[in-house]
C-alpha cells in the first residue's frame, strides 16, 4: 500500500488555526515501539478513541500524517447537532423503529459527550448552545413542522421549536427565510480548539501522539500488526484503528469505496461591531439553511461571521474560495456587501451513499470509522469512544453502528466521482427552485 499524502508541519491558513488556544507538543516516535492499540488519524475519532483507551489502561499510539486536527476536525463549521445525519423519519424507513430509536438516543448521548469532555478537561473552545435551521423555501417549513411533531410524539423530545418568518427575521435580521426550527439542545464550538483539547486530555491520560508521521502500510506479523511509516519508523500493535475519514487514500482499499471525499468552503469576516453581530445572529446561535448544499454560519467570540457554503468534488481546493462564499453571504445579508473577508479556507470531509457513518471491523484486529457526512463532531467523538469500549470488551455502542446498512459507491474509487458529481449537481440545482 502506498502513502496517501505528504506530511505538512503547518496548519492550513484559517481563522481556526489563527485563533487556537491550545497547543499540543508531540514527542518523536520511539524506536521499536509496541503498544496495545495503534490509531491512524488525529481527528475526533482517533483522539476520542485514544483518550478513552488510555483512561482504561491500554497503551496506545496515535499516528497523524500532519498536525493534530489538521483535516476536517480542524476546519469544519463547528456545529454539534442532535440526532444523526439522516432524519428520524428516514431512519425508521431505513433501519426500523427499534434501531432508529437507539440511534436517536445515541445522537443525544453524543452531544452530551462533547459537552462533558469540554467541561471535564477544561477545553477552551467557545461552546455555545442552540442551532437554528432555517427554511429557504416555504415548503421546507412544513417539513420542519412535521419533524418537530414527530420527535415530540414519537420520542418525547421537547427541544425542537418551530419559528415563523417574523421570529426568524428577529433572530437573524434577514428577510430571505420563511421560518425555521430551533433546536435548543444542539450546540456549536471552535472545532480546532476542541480537537486540540481532546489531544491534551489524551496525552495526560497516557496516550502517545505522534505528528508528521504518514503511514505507508500495515501488515500482520504473528499475532500482531506492524505499521510502517513513511520515514522508516515502525509501530507494532495488537490492534489497529483506522480513523482517517476523507484522508484514507489508498491505505485500505477494502473500505475506501464506501465513502467519497468532498471539499467544503469556509470564510471568516473581519470583526464586526458588537451591535451588528448581535443583530445578524441573535443569542450567538449556530445557523444552517435547508439547501441541499447548505449554508451554515455562526458568530465567533470576537464577532466575526464564520460562514460555510459551497463544495467541490476535485482532489484540490479552488483558489477563489472567498468570492464563492461571499456571494452566499450577501444573498442572505446584503448589508455585509462591503465587509472584508479576512480568512478563506477549505477542507475535506467524507460522505457515504446513505449519509450514515461507515463503521466496522475488517477482521478481529482492525477497526475503522469514516463517512460522517458533515455530522462529524458529535458522531466521530462518540464512535471513537465506542471503538475504545469495544476494544475493552464492551461492544454495545459499537455494534449499533456496525449493523447499519452501507452501500459501496458504484464503480468503486475510480468511477464514483463522475456518478456522484452528477447526482450532487442535480440535487444542488433544486436549491434554486
Amino acid at each position: 500500500m502506498s502513502a496517501y499524502y505528504t506530511p505538512n508541519s503547518e496548519y492550513p491558513a484559517s481563522y481556526y488555526a489563527a485563533s487556537r488556544r491550545h497547543e499540543v507538543v508531540c514527542p518523536a516516535l520511539p524506536e521499536d515501539l509496541m503498544v496495545d492499540v495503534c490509531i491512524v488519524g488525529g481527528g475526533y475519532t482517533g483522539l476520542s478513541c485514544a483518550l478513552h483507551l488510555a483512561q482504561s489502561g491500554c497503551s496506545v499510539a496515535l499516528l497523524e500524517a500532519h498536525r493534530i486536527g489538521w483535516g476536517a476536525s480542524g476546519r469544519n463549521g463547528g456545529h454539534v447537532g442532535v440526532g444523526q445525519r439522516r432524519s428520524q423519519q428516514d431512519l425508521e424507513k431505513l433501519v426500523g423503529r427499534d434501531c432508529s430509536g437507539r440511534l436517536w438516543s445515541a445522537g443525544l448521548e453524543a452531544v452530551g459527550l462533547v459537552a462533558e469532555l469540554v467541561e471535564r478537561h477544561s477545553i477552551s473552545c467557545d461552546l455555545q448552545k442552540g442551532i437554528l435551521h432555517v427554511a429557504h423555501r416555504h415548503r421546507h417549513l412544513h417539513h420542519y413542522r412535521e419533524e418537530a411533531a414527530f420527535l415530540r410524539n414519537r420520542y418525547g423530545y421537547q427541544g425542537a421549536h418551530v419559528l415563523d418568518r417574523s421570529e426568524v427575521m428577529d433572530r437573524l435580521s434577514s428577510t430571505v427565510f420563511h421560518g425555521g426550527l430551533y433546536d435548543q439542545h444542539s450546540m456549536h464550538l471552535h472545532p480546532l480548539n476542541f480537537a486540540l483539547g481532546l489531544a491534551n486530555a489524551a496525552q495526560k491520560a497516557g496516550a502517545l501522539l505522534v505528528e508528521n508521521s504518514p503511514v505507508l502500510r500495515y501488515q500482520p506479523s504473528g499475532s500482531n500488526l506492524v505499521v510502517d511509516l513513511a520515514d522508516g519508523g515502525r509501530v507494532t500493535a495488537r490492534k489497529l484503528v483506522l480513523a482517517c475519514n476523507g484522508y484514507l487514500g489508498g491505505l485500505e482499499p477494502r473500505i475506501s469505496g464506501f465513502m467519497m471525499p468532498i471539499n467544503n468552503f469556509m470564510v471568516a469576516t473581519e470583526p464586526l461591531s458588537a451591535e451588528l453581530a448581535g443583530m445578524l445572529v441573535k443569542d450567538r446561535l449556530g445557523v444552517q439553511d435547508s439547501r441541499f448544499v447548505i449554508n451554515y454560519w455562526r458568530m465567533s467570540d470576537d464577532n466575526r461571521l464564520i460562514f460555510g457554503g459551497g463544495e467541490s468534488y476535485r482532489s484540490t481546493l479552488p483558489r477563489n474560495i472567498a468570492p464563492i462564499v461571499k456571494k452566499r453571504i450577501v444573498g442572505i445579508y446584503p448589508q455585509l456587501s462591503d465587509v472584508a473577508i479576512d480568512y478563506a479556507w477549505g477542507g475535506t470531509l467524507s460522505i457515504t451513499m446513505d449519509r450514515m457513518p461507515h463503521v466496522g471491523q475488517l477482521n478481529s484486529d482492525v477497526y475503522y470509522a469514516q463517512g460522517y457526512s458533515g455530522h462529524g463532531i458529535p458522531t466521530a467523538t462518540y464512535v471513537g469512544k465506542a471503538i475504545a469500549e469495544a476494544l475493552a470488551g464492551d461492544s454495545r455502542r459499537f455494534d449499533l453502528f456496525t449493523h447499519l446498512p452501507v452501500r459501496r459507491f458504484p464503480g468503486g474509487t475510480l468511477l464514483r466521482w463522475p456518478a456522484m458529481v452528477a447526482g450532487m449537481l442535480y440535487y444542488s440545482t433544486l436549491d434554486r427552485f
